[in-house]
């Protein structure tokens, strides 16, 4: 698959929109974040969310979407099989702590 391409409408035409990659992950997850409700409709919960000693991994980006339903990003800068079994990791951690999930949507967005 080639690279997708971005337009600009204009009064009577399309432009295309120039494009760069992102130098870092870390410097696209902060762009992300500081924009996930504008660009995924998801309001932004937390940032390297640890998940405890036992499972012993960071989740890049934790959101909530329209539904109440959490939202995990993880940014990657190559193509990784690995990153399918991290989402899944993720995922069953999610199962597994509903209750620390729901605290941390009540610490951050109160009540809703």
């Amino acid at each position: 698959m080639g690279d997708l391409k971005l337009f600009r409408m204009e009064t009577d035409r399309v432009v295309e929109v120039n494009g760069g990659a992102a130098g870092l992950e870390k410097s696209l997850q902060t762009l992300m974040e500081q924009n996930l409700e504008a660009l995924l409709g998801v309001r932004f919960l937390a940032t390297e969310f640890h998940t405890g000693p036992k499972h012993g991994g960071r989740i890049d980006t934790l959101g909530l979407d329209e539904n109440g339903c959490p939202v995990i990003i993880e940014y990657k800068r190559a193509l990784n099989q690995n990153v399918i079994n991290q989402g899944l990791f993720y995922l069953d951690w999610l199962l597994d702590h509903r209750g620390d999930f729901e605290l941390l949507v009540l610490k951050t967005l109160g009540p809703w």
